[in-house]
């Protein structure tokens, strides 16, 4: 969440961001309207404060004097005043909530260094890594692959769960589970990112401060009881809330997590993209990465973590860029994000594969994640990071797509070999 002040102080570079985001700023209008009302009460409660203590002082003086009857005229205006004070003490804090309401619905503020556009076609690449593979056959899509391996079947998983859904089986399962030991195993011996498992159900508080809550309500898989859990879309929120409402020592930051979980998304608004095959499920598995840190540190870490992902990648030998998303095409809760795409032969384009953000203050600030640095100073807001190391789902297609062979099977790249069991290809 934006800070009130900052917003109250820097109406016109909010307002551009806001638009450079293709974003409503008819919010801010109404921000500014509050501001004033909260100004106006809190002037107004101040001068009654004021006149409530200049009577209580009549009040002594005429007491002194033997004037009761007006000493108990001005006790009763003394009361009024206290009525009426009390009563625009409540339109300040009516204000001050709806403003924060206000800033609760708008998103962060890009990065100086983000590229100003409407959409992805603003997206800038930044590097690339390998290159794609010459085939001398037509290769086919993971879906004709996985079934014809006996590997995939979206039709039973349709019939059991209906449509975005699917079933794994044999040696395409333990490739899933592959890949996410694999992820795991680099990310915590190499990387440094403690391994931690986290519930997959999740409160209304916790999606709150990651921001799911209350922009991508639709997109939720909500538990209909009193609790008001919610399936989790992705680690990022157990895991980035795993410290809300605390302060840290500044000595303790940063922190970095990496946590395998399955993901739920309804994706409500995005019907009829990619229908075809694992894209764009309903439940899909992702290891997530999370960094909390102090906020000098933030950019840099960010730099890290996006490396830490594209070296599975690397280590998997597939083809990958990475681009830097535009004002336009950001999620909602970053101020710089990253987007790492394989190579997918099928579709002879590159996919999204890991969104690796730097949310700044923003989500902090929502779940009153701070730091205390040496000498008791004033508590911080922390910086919070994110980004997937990988999408196991969509790693398992480009591998399936990369690594198919004229006869219809799939080698196994040499790095995942021992968490097969030594299999070096699926069919065959």
């Amino acid at each position: 969440m934006l800070d009130l002040h900052y917003v109250r102080e820097n109406l016109d570079k909010v307002k551009q961001a806001l638009a450079n985001r293709n974003f409503p700023t008819e919010a801010l209008d109404r921000f500014v309207e509050l501001d004033a009302e909260r100004r106006r009460v809190i002037g107004e409660a101040d001068a009654v404060n004021q006149q409530r203590n200049a009577a209580s002082k009549e009040i002594g003086a005429l007491m002194q004097a033997g004037k009761k009857e007006e000493a108990e005229a001005k006790k009763a205006e003394v009361a009024g005043l206290k009525e009426r004070q009390g009563e625009l003490e409540r339109q300040r804090d009516e204000a001050i909530e709806s403003m924060n309401e206000l800033l609760a619905g708008l998103p962060n503020i890009p990065a100086d260094d983000v590229p100003v556009g409407p959409d992805e076609t603003a997206n800038k690449e930044i590097r690339r890594w390998g290159e794609p593979r010459e085939f001398d056959f037509e290769p086919k899509d993971h879906v004709d692959l996985g079934e014809a391996l006996g590997i995939l079947d979206q039709e039973r998983a349709t019939k059991i769960a209906g449509a975005r859904f699917a079933i794994l089986n044999g040696a395409g399962a333990r490739l899933e589970r592959a890949l996410i030991n694999f992820m795991l195993d680099v990310h915590t011996r190499e990387h440094g990112y403690t391994e931690t498992l986290p519930p997959f159900l999740v409160n209304r508080k916790a999606l709150f401060g990651t921001n799911q809550l209350p922009k991508f309500e639709e997109d939720l898989f909500h538990v209909k009881d009193e609790r008001g859990l919610a399936l989790i879309p992705t680690a990022e929120v157990p895991v980035t809330n795993y410290y809300a409402e605390e302060i840290l020592d500044a000595g303790e930051l940063p922190k970095y997590f990496t946590a395998y979980t399955p993901c739920f998304r309804s994706e409500a608004g995005s019907y009829g993209r990619d229908t075809r095959g694992l894209i764009r499920q309903h439940q899909f598995e992702k290891v997530e990465l999370i960094k909390l840190t102090l906020p000098e540190q933030s950019e840099e870490e960010h730099e890290k973590l996006t490396r830490d992902a594209e070296r599975i990648l690397e280590l998997l030998g597939l083809p990958y860029r990475t681009v830097v998303l535009s004002t336009g095409d950001m999620g909602f809760g970053a101020k710089k994000t990253y987007d790492i795409e394989v190579w997918l032969p099928s579709q002879q384009t590159y996919r999204e594969i890991s969104s690796c953000s730097n949310c700044g203050d923003f989500q902090a600030r929502r779940m009153n994640l701070r730091f205390r640095r040496a000498g008791g100073a004033k508590p911080e807001f922390a910086h919070t990071l994110n980004g997937s190391g990988l999408a196991v789902g969509r790693t398992w297609i480009a591998i399936l797509e990369n690594y198919q062979q004229a006869d219809g099977s799939v080698l196994i790249p040499e790095v995942l070999r021992p968490f097969m069991n030594g299999l070096e290809k699926i069919g065959g």
